[in-house]
């Protein structure tokens, strides 16, 4: 395939569909874009989107008319591969790619690829910082929030590129090779988009599936799944281990992170020189030391850049003090495996702030995990009567409703006592009240740093 020649319709009109019509166009493509959104004022959009201004955009069924002119449809993270208009698709003969797919066809460089359901903006931004310490040229990008196609056609064979990679981005590739990926960890999420966790495992370990035996693997060993996965690989497989010494790997000794790599153990960083708290924060950085070792940075090089890198936005991340209470913000925390590393961050008796949109997860862990830290959980949006039932079933009574995250967070700082931390961890997603985990967040911070002391 010529894919200079190709047409492409790129479905959605978000940040990651704008990305990747821009680039098609840049390219000198035919291109066509496509929403849903009956609703949409293209108008605006194209106004919005100078550099759109010459693509045509069908919305809703109106798409039929253009389906027989297209060679490969693009499709934007949100969209799933399943739904009506794919298999259409589908049925038409068109290829279909995602966004991830179209940069890696168009883009250059070598490229280090991060998934996991937890963890995965953290390790991306740090392995991000660590490369740049040592590379020229380094591109962040993919679900951290820069899409993958904004910048592909800026690489050369020199880019180094450092992409966080979704489950449903991956299940969109084809060709996509990294020459190191990690899976961080796969616990149950996204399961209204998968359908099942074998679906959903399968999306995230075929991020190795077109890696040579020359690649590199980073992988937990501490997950069931991943160790026995890591076991079946050609390529070479680096594990960490946060509960065990390896004999070959990354581990946690006491306060030491270690490397035992060719027959020699050597001290990497002491925990106590990282500006990032917690067990699954120890983890990001075995993930990321394994990472940049294995594209050849220099130890000291990436001990440097550990001992500089402070914790992402939205992620544990300390707000303020008040009345000698903490103030954290854990937005990111958008399914219950996530939320239970921010409860195990915390030092401290700890408010919670959960709560939101459904993403059929269980909440028997989550709340099994509070252990006495948690005195009180301010439940709200969709998931609060359902979490409530599962307190129940728990024996957890130290939980109420509020209405607003804002009339959550009041309870919350009328509740804390000094010395307390309160933190937002919601272990379930945003949409419904907010556009996104970052919203979520924003007003958050906004909102505690305005209370009255």
């Amino acid at each position: 395939m010529d894919i200079l020649t190709q047409t492409y319709i790129v479905v959605g009109t978000g940040k990651s569909g704008i990305a990747a019509a821009g680039l098609l166009l840049r390219k000198g493509c035919k291109v066509y874009l496509y929403d849903g959104n009956m609703e949409l004022d293209v108008t605006a959009f194209h106004e919005k989107n100078p550099e759109l201004d010459k693509v045509e955009i069908y919305l809703g069924d109106k798409v039929e008319e253009v389906l027989s002119q297209v060679d490969v449809a693009v499709l934007s993270p949100g969209v799933p591969v399943d739904s009506p208009l794919v298999q259409k698709m589908t049925s038409l003969g068109i290829t279909i790619w995602g966004e991830v797919e179209l940069a890696y066809r168009l883009g250059a460089g070598r490229i280090v690829a991060i998934t996991g359901t937890n963890g995965k903006t953290t390790t991306t931004s740090l392995t991000g910082e660590i490369m740049a310490r040592y590379f020229d040229d380094v591109q962040v990008v993919g679900n951290i929030g820069i899409p993958y196609t904004g910048v592909a056609d800026q690489m050369t064979d020199d880019t180094v590129v450092v992409a966080e990679i979704s489950s449903f981005q991956l299940e969109t590739i084809e060709k996509f090779a990294p020459q190191v990926s990690a899976i961080l960890n796969i616990t149950p999420d996204h399961l209204n988009r998968h359908h099942t966790m074998e679906n959903y495992i399968a999306a995230k370990e075929s991020i190795t599936r077109n890696q040579k035996s020359t690649d590199t693997c980073v992988l937990n060993y501490e997950d069931e799944v991943l160790r026995k996965f890591g076991e079946s690989l050609d390529q070479k497989v680096v594990f960490f281990s946060s509960e065990r010494k390896l004999d070959n790997g990354l581990y946690v000794e006491g306060d030491e992170i270690r490397f035992a790599k060719a027959g020699v153990d050597s001290l990497v960083i002491n925990v106590n020189d990282l500006n990032i708290l917690g067990k699954h924060n120890f983890e990001n950085v075995m993930a990321a030391v394994a990472m940049a070792d294995a594209i050849g940075v220099p130890m000291d090089v990436i001990v440097e850049g550990l001992k500089n890198f402070h914790a992402v936005e939205h992620r544990i991340e300390f707000v303020c003090k008040k009345r000698d209470i903490d103030f954290y913000n854990d937005s990111k925390g958008t399914n219950p495996d996530a939320a239970i590393k921010g409860i195990q961050a915390m030092n401290r008796p700890t408010v919670l702030i959960g709560g939101g949109y459904d993403k059929e997860s269980e909440y028997d862990e989550w709340i099994e995990s509070f252990q006495g830290k948690v005195k009180k959980l301010v439940l709200i949006g969709q998931t609060r009567e359902k979490i409530a039932k599962c307190c129940d079933a728990h024996n957890f009574k130290d939980y109420v409703f509020a209405d607003s995250l804002e009339e959550a967070i009041d309870i919350s700082y009328e509740t804390a006592e000094p010395g307390y931390a309160i933190l937002l961890s919601p272990a379930c997603a945003s949409w419904g009240m907010f556009d996104n985990y970052e919203q979520r967040g924003d007003i958050f911070k906004e909102y505690v740093r305005g209370l009255s002391e």
